[in-house]
């Protein structure tokens, strides 16, 4: 990731979060936040198989009536007495029809109406149609109150009648009904075996839209939480112009031509900016915005670095609103070292990239290049900018600038052959998803200790269906880096696809939390085997875990549509009896 305020997470930093999930164990998926409508299809099917009551014959047309016959005689004449009604009901019923095709909407209503009141209560299926076929014509007059009432009545009488349940949850999307348009359209997607697109896509939409909502409130109200001192230094290792984060002799070093040891000496008792540092270097992390204030307020000689340095914390702790002012302050202040205004902007650009504002996102790039133009970072950052961007000659064409002024960065390399690999792999072009490959094996071979570099190989090992061998490149993350909680989820995600083996997956897991308990992305990944699993309710407090760590609005909101996605199959399942498959 880029440095925003979901900085790096080495495994995930190549900008294509999450998409190794969508091959998890080959189950279903429902489009990007769907991904917790993990139901097998077969179960589905065998479901539907069995008979569920739902409506078979079509809506425009007679129900057989059982036992009918054309025989003459008292008897025959007596039943067909009897289903007169019903037949009355189905003429009404092909009247309205007619009026509908015609788009004469309110007559279809009076003769649906007429056909509801015709036809006899024990003819369920029929009722339910009639009800379906009303709600139909109301939909056409945007009748949306109507709509749900009517579909209602049909699924009471048919209550795996698809058709209804998913008008029903168009016409609570349109009265802003989310909740229970997620009940329904669930239900849909599920009946159907995740079959129909349309259904889909009301899913996900619905889901996008409840996440948003729950997370701009969560996240205005949220308590500030500092991350885990192995998140914090993988952040700061994405950096390597960077003055803030270098130890204090060598960030003064770097800070125009004073007569660093006097100075130094002379200022550590006053300058909260030099005890900031010091207290960064002890990775004691929760007083850093506070001495920074002291250097702000004071208007201490370190004032550029100090808010750029608190402006960084802010971000590290997810608050943006906080962060802004400081890093605008520092790009606009001409006198301060460029390498800070840089920095500032990339930090900054990164911001908008999480807030969605891409195109304020390039232009402080843009700016960042134009004003440092021999800074590495810059080019490294906006690379995997444009990663995000989809744009992937743009992103290796700065990944090759970052690697011209420092030929040594392992991270730049690593993630240009991921860059190449991604656009070779989506393209389906196997000669050059080779050479991509071969990449990763020259990266690892001149950089044998750059854990992303075995990370990212590892990642298109999994799509090659090599999956021993990206076995081998997570080992060798994990003895380069033993606290990386990310090496360990996705080893953990490799052992169910590669071997279905749920224990060995969750032991690793397991391991992530135990070694970073704030790494969010555990317990999202948690979260989701705990569905396929079908420990809904397992798989919903893992998610609100997740939810207090996040550290954008943006991720909160996509881990709000997981728990909601969740929570609906819970209600699903209980309404209509379908049990979850377990792994």
């Amino acid at each position: 990731m880029m440095a925003a305020s979901k900085p790096v997470e080495p495994q995930s930093s190549s900008g294509l979060p999450r998409w190794q999930l969508a091959l998890l164990v080959g189950t279903p998926i429902v489009l990007g936040v769907g991904a917790v409508y993990l139901w097998s299809r077969s179960r589905t099917k065998e479901k539907q198989n069995q008979g569920d009551g739902e409506r078979k014959t079509p809506e425009g047309s007679a129900s057989p009536v059982p036992g009918q016959t054309q025989q003459d005689g008292a008897a025959s004449r007596a039943k067909d007495e009897d289903m007169r009604p019903l037949d009355r009901a189905q003429a009404a019923k092909n009247k309205g029809n007619k009026y509908f095709k015609a788009s004469k909407f309110e007559q279809a209503i009076q003769c649906y109406t007429e056909a509801i009141s015709l036809c006899p209560k024990e003819q369920k299926s029929d009722l339910s149609t009639f009800y379906q076929n009303r709600a139909a014509a109301y939909e056409q007059q945007m009748k949306w109150a109507e709509v749900v009432q009517d579909c209602s009545c049909a699924v009471e009488l048919n209550p795996r009648y698809v058709k209804a349940l998913f008008r029903r949850a168009k016409a609570e999307e349109r009265l802003d009904k989310k909740k229970e348009c997620l009940e329904d359209v669930t239900a849909v997607c599920i009946l159907e075996a995740f079959q129909n697109q349309q259904s889909m896509l009301l899913a996900d939409k619905v889901l996008k839209q409840l996440g948003k909502e729950k997370a701009k409130e969560k996240y205005k109200n949220r308590e500030p939480l500092m991350p885990s001192p192995q998140f914090i230094k993988s952040y700061f290792s994405s950096f390597t112009d960077d003055i803030i984060s270098q130890p204090l002799q060598k960030g003064e070093k770097n800070d125009e031509d004073k007569d660093k040891e006097g100075e130094a000496a002379e200022v550590t008792e006053s300058s909260g900016y030099l005890k900031a540092k010091q207290y960064m270097e002890e990775e004691n992390y929760d007083k850093i915005i506070s001495e920074c204030t002291k250097e702000v307020e004071s208007g201490g000689r370190y004032l550029a670095e100090a808010l750029l340095l608190r402006a960084t914390f802010y971000l590290l702790i997810g608050n943006a609103t906080a962060a802004q002012p400081d890093l605008d302050q520092v790009i606009n202040m001409e006198s301060a070292n460029v390498k800070l205004r840089a920095n500032a902007l990339i930090k900054r650009g990164s911001m908008y990239m999480q807030q969605q504002q891409p195109q304020l996102s390039t232009q402080d790039f843009n700016m960042a290049a134009e004003i440092d133009p021999h800074n590495a970072d810059v080019y490294h950052h906006r690379g995997q900018l444009k990663i995000l961007l989809d744009q992937v000659e743009e992103a290796v064409s700065d990944f090759d600038e970052c690697i011209l002024l420092r030929p040594d960065s392992a991270l730049a390399q690593a993630q240009k052959c991921f860059a190449l690999y991604r656009q070779a792999y989506t393209g389906n072009n196997p000669s050059q998803v080779q050479t991509a490959m071969d990449g990763f094996e020259e990266v690892i071979r001149k950089f044998p200790r750059c854990a992303e570099g075995y990370a990212l190989y590892a990642q298109a090992l999994t799509d090659q269906q090599q999956f021993g061998k990206a076995d081998e490149m997570y080992d060798k993350c994990i003895d380069l880096e033993p606290d990386n909680a990310t090496t360990y989820v996705h080893k953990g995600l490799l052992q169910l696809q590669w071997k279905q083996d749920l224990d060995m997956g969750l032991e690793l897991i397991s391991k992530a939390i135990e070694i970073d308990n704030k790494c969010d992305f555990a317990y999202e990944t948690m979260g989701t085997i705990e569905v396929q699993r079908g420990n809904l309710d397992k798989a919903i407090d893992m998610f609100n875990r997740a939810i207090n760590l996040a550290k954008s609005e943006m991720e909160m909101a996509h881990l709000y549509s997981l728990c909601d996605a969740a929570y609906a199959q819970t209600e699903v399942a209980k309404k209509y009896g379908l049990k979850p498959p377990t792994l």
